[in-house]
C-alpha cells in the first residue's frame, strides 16, 4: 500500500464552500454483515448479530458519533455469507439508542419511494426524529435479475434515483403532492403524519453516493449529503468541485460531503502500517476477486470511466469501499491531523470502519475525537471564526 502523500496545499480556507465554524460529524458503518468490513482472514472482533450491534450503537453515541449507516445487500456478498436487512435493522438500532441517527441504505427499484417515505416517517416518530436514508442506485445486477426486477443501465439508474429522491422530499414536505416522471407517477398524495419537526432539519436526511459523473450530477441536483468512497485529497477535491458545479447549474445549494475511511489507530505509525500490511497479506483472494468481477460493470461501463471502483486496485477492494485510500492510518495525532486536512478540502462527515468495532469506536471517541476538536477550534480561530458546539451542530442538518 502506498504511503500518504502531500498532494498540494489545501483548498483556500476562505473559500465560502468550506465551513470551518461547523464541527465535523462522525459516522460508522453498521456491521450488519458477517465477516467484518475487510475481506481478509485477519482477526476481526466484530459480529453481525443484533446484540453486538445494539451495544456498539450505544458505545458510538457515547463516544460522540452522530450517525450510523446500515449496509444493504440482499444476496450476501464480499465473501460474507449472512447479512441483515438494512431498514429493519436500522429501526431496531434507533429504538435501542437515544441520540444516534441511523441511516438505512436502500435501492430504488427494490422499493417504491412512497412506501419508503411512509416507512421512514414511522421510524422517525419512533426515534424522535433520528431516521435517515442513503439512496444507493445499485450495481449488483444479479440481485435484480434474481428477483425478476427490471435492470437499468448505468446512467438510467441515476435518472431513476433523482426521481426517487425528489418524491421522498415531496411526500415529506408537501400535501397533495404530485410527480409525473419517467419511472414514477404520483398524483395528489398526502402522507400523514409528516416527519417529526426537528429544528434545523427540513425532513429526514437524504444521503446519496456514487463516483461517476452521473452520480455527481444527481447529487448536486437532489441530495442533502454526498457520500464518497475512500479518496486521497486530489480525488475528493475533484468530486467536491463537480458536485458543487452540478448544484450551481440549477441554482441549488450543494449537499454536504461525507467521506469513507478505514481507521487503523495504534501507538506508533509502524504498528498501524504493520496492521494494514497484515490485512493485505491475509486477504481472502477468491472473495476479493469475486467482488472485483462483480463490480467491473459499475465503473468501466460509464462513458468516462469515473464510476465506482473504476480505478480500484486489488488492495483497495479488500476494504470494499476503498477505505484504505483515505489513509486514516497511524497514531491518534496523525489521524486527527489528516481528518482536519480533509475538512479544509470540504469534508463535513467522516464515515469510519474498523477491524474491532466496539473497542475501536470507543478508542476513536476517547483518543482521536478530542484532538480533532482542538485542531478544528485552532483552525477556525486562525480564520476569524469560532468553532460551534458539536452537540448543537448535530441537531441541524440543513436539509434541502
Amino acid at each position: 500500500m502506498k504511503e500518504p502523500s502531500s498532494e498540494g496545499p489545501p483548498m483556500s480556507s476562505t473559500d465560502p464552500r468550506i465551513d470551518l465554524a461547523r464541527p465535523l460529524s462522525f459516522a460508522y458503518w453498521v456491521p450488519n454483515v458477517s465477516g467484518g468490513l475487510v475481506v481478509s482472514t485477519i482477526e476481526q472482533r466484530t459480529s453481525w448479530d443484533f446484540d453486538y450491534n445494539k451495544k456498539l450503537a450505544r458505545i458510538a453515541e457515547d463516544a460522540g458519533f452522530e450517525y450510523a449507516l446500515s449496509q444493504t445487500r440482499y444476496a450476501a456478498s464480499y465473501g460474507a455469507d449472512k447479512q441483515h436487512e438494512a431498514t429493519s435493522f436500522s429501526l431496531a438500532l434507533l429504538a435501542a439508542t437515544e441520540k444516534l441517527k441511523v441511516i438505512a441504505a436502500v435501492h430504488p427499484g427494490m422499493w417504491h419511494p412512497g412506501v419508503l417515505a411512509k416507512y421512514i416517517i414511522t421510524a422517525d416518530h419512533i426515534s424522535g426524529g433520528r431516521a435517515a436514508v442513503n439512496i444507493v442506485s445499485g450495481w449488483l445486477r444479479a440481485e435484480f435479475d434474481g428477483f425478476g426486477l427490471p435492470w437499468l443501465e448505468h446512467d438510467e439508474r441515476y435518472v431513476r434515483t433523482e426521481e426517487f429522491i425528489s418524491i421522498l422530499r415531496g411526500l415529506w414536505t408537501e400535501q397533495d403532492f404530485s410527480f409525473h416522471g419517467k419511472y414514477y407517477d404520483i398524483s395528489d398524495f398526502t402522507l400523514s403524519p409528516a416527519p417529526v419537526s426537528v429544528p434545523g432539519r427540513a425532513h429526514p436526511d437524504i444521503f446519496f453516493g456514487g463516483n461517476s459523473t452521473a452520480a455527481r450530477i444527481a447529487a448536486g441536483h437532489v441530495a442533502d449529503w454526498y457520500f464518497s468512497n475512500g479518496k486521497d485529497f486530489e480525488g475528493f477535491t475533484e468530486q467536491f468541485n463537480d458536485v458543487h458545479a452540478s448544484a450551481a447549474a440549477i441554482g441549488r445549494t450543494a449537499p454536504r460531503f461525507g467521506l469513507n475511511g478505514f481507521v487503523i489507530a495504534r501507538d506508533s505509525e509502524k504498528e498501524a502500517r504493520d496492521t494494514l500490511r497484515e490485512i493485505v497479506e491475509k486477504a481472502h483472494r477468491p472473495a476479493v476477486e469475486g467482488f472485483r468481477g462483480a463490480v467491473q460493470e459499475a465503473g468501466p461501463a460509464t462513458k468516462d470511466g469515473k464510476g465506482m471502483w473504476a480505478d480500484s486496485s486489488f488492495e483497495d477492494l479488500i476494504q470494499y469501499n476503498d477505505g484504505f485510500r483515505t489513509q486514516l492510518i497511524g497514531t491518534p495525532e496523525q489521524i486527527a491531523e489528516r481528518i482536519v486536512a480533509y475538512k479544509q478540502r470540504g469534508v463535513n462527515l467522516l464515515l469510519t470502519c474498523y477491524l474491532h468495532f466496539q473497542e475501536e469506536v470507543a478508542a476513536f471517541g476517547r483518543d482521536i475525537l478530542p484532538i480533532v476538536r482542538e485542531l478544528e477550534a485552532d483552525l477556525a480561530r486562525k480564520h476569524g471564526v469560532e468553532l460551534g458546539d458539536p452537540e448543537l451542530a448535530a441537531t441541524s442538518t440543513g436539509g434541502h
